[in-house]
C-alpha cells in the first residue's frame, strides 16, 4: 500500500484526474480500483469525481509496477539550459521560442524540447523538484508550431496553470504575430473571414470563404502592413481566432503566402535567400482579463510584453 498527501499543487482535482496523472493505470483498472475501493480517500470510500484538497490522503492499494517513475533531478539537473526568458515572476515564464524548436515531445524529439528546457531551469534555480510532485509539473498554457518562433506562456504552479488557460479559452489574452509575406496585400489593413479544414492526415489546413465543408471552423485574421521592401511586406497579424496553421493557410489564400513556408507556398528561391523557415514570430501579447472573478493572475491585467521587432531576424532588412 502506498499512501499520497494532496499538496497544493494537488489540490482542487477530481480522484480521478489526480490519479490519471499521478499513476500509470489503465483507465479501466483505475476505475474499478475506486469502485472496490483499492483506492481509498482518507481511509474512506470514495468516488471518481470526489475533489481533493490540501492535506487529504488517497490510499493505494495496488502492485508497485503503477506508481510511475518522474524524470529524475540528475536528468533535469544535467541539462544545459537554454532559453531567452522575455517575463518572469513567480507565477509564469514568458519565454521566446526558437524556430526549429518543439514545444512538447514528439516523434522527431524527445528530450531537446521547450518544455524540458522550462522544467530544467525551475529545477536548477531550486523552483521546482519532481521528487517532490505527485501530478504537477510545470506546464506551457499556449503552444507555436516547431518552425514558428515567438513567445510561449508557461506555468510554475497548478494555480497559474488553471487560471491562465481559463484566460487563453475566454480569449482575454491578445497575441500579435509579425510575419513577412510575397507581394503587398490591398487593403494594406484588413480583418479577413473565412473558414478552415484541418486535414489530420497530412497535418495541413484547407481554407474557404464560402460554403464550407461541414466540419470546418470559423476563422478571423486581422492585419496590416507595417513595412515594404521589393516584392516583400512585412505584416502585424492579430489572431481573432486561434486555428491551426491559420494566419499561414490565411494569408496564402489571399494570395500572399509567408516567406519561406513551403507548405502554403514555393519556397525554393526564399531558401536560396537563407530563409530555412516560414517567416512568422509570436511576437507581442497583451493580458487583457475580465473583473468577473478574482485570481492570483490580477496583478497582469493590462501588462503587454514584446520582443523588439529589429531583433526578430527576418524584420532586421526593414529596418535598417
Amino acid at each position: 500500500m502506498r499512501e499520497l498527501t494532496i499538496q497544493k499543487n494537488d489540490a482542487g482535482q477530481r480522484l480521478d484526474k489526480f490519479l490519471t496523472k499521478s499513476l500509470s493505470l489503465p483507465m479501466s483498472f483505475l476505475y474499478k480500483s475506486i469502485r472496490t475501493k483499492k483506492i481509498k480517500v482518507n481511509r474512506k470510500r470514495a468516488e471518481p469525481n470526489t475533489v481533493l484538497a490540501v492535506g487529504d490522503t488517497v490510499q493505494c492499494f495496488i502492485a508497485e509496477e503503477f506508481f510511475t517513475g518522474k524524470q529524475t533531478e540528475k536528468t533535469l539537473g544535467d541539462i544545459k539550459v537554454n532559453l531567452s526568458i522575455v517575463y518572469e515572476d513567480d507565477n509564469i515564464l514568458l519565454v521566446n521560442k526558437p524556430q526549429g524548436v518543439s514545444v512538447h515531445e514528439d516523434e522527431n524529439e524527445k528530450t531537446n524540447t521547450l518544455i524540458t528546457h522550462i522544467q530544467a531551469y525551475l529545477k536548477q534555480k531550486g523552483e521546482y523538484n519532481p521528487e517532490d510532485e505527485l501530478s504537477f509539473a510545470p506546464a506551457l498554457c499556449n503552444r507555436i508550431d516547431r518552425n514558428t518562433a515567438g513567445i510561449v506562456i508557461a506555468a510554475k504552479n497548478a494555480e497559474a496553470l488553471r487560471v491562465m488557460n481559463e484566460k487563453i479559452k475566454n480569449r482575454e489574452i491578445e497575441k500579435y504575430y509579425l510575419c513577412a509575406v510575397h507581394g503587398v496585400p490591398n487593403p494594406k489593413e484588413a480583418t479577413l473571414f473565412g473558414y478552415l479544414l484541418k486535414d489530420e492526415k497530412t497535418n495541413t489546413v484547407k481554407v474557404y470563404d464560402k460554403n464550407p465543408p461541414k466540419d470546418a471552423k470559423t476563422i478571423k485574421t486581422k492585419y496590416r502592413v507595417i513595412a515594404e521592401k521589393r516584392d516583400t511586406a512585412l505584416l502585424e497579424v492579430e489572431l481573432l481566432t486561434g486555428r491551426t496553421h491559420q494566419i499561414r493557410a490565411h494569408l496564402a489564400f489571399i494570395g500572399h503566402p509567408l516567406v519561406g513556408d513551403g507548405k502554403y507556398g514555393v519556397n525554393k528561391q526564399d531558401r536560396e535567400r537563407g530563409y530555412k523557415y516560414q517567416a512568422l514570430c509570436s511576437y507581442r501579447l497583451k493580458f487583457s482579463f475580465s473583473e468577473a472573478e478574482k485570481t492570483v493572475l490580477d496583478y497582469l491585467n493590462g501588462k503587454e510584453f514584446k520582443i523588439p521587432k529589429n531583433e526578430i531576424y527576418f524584420t532586421k532588412e526593414y529596418f535598417q
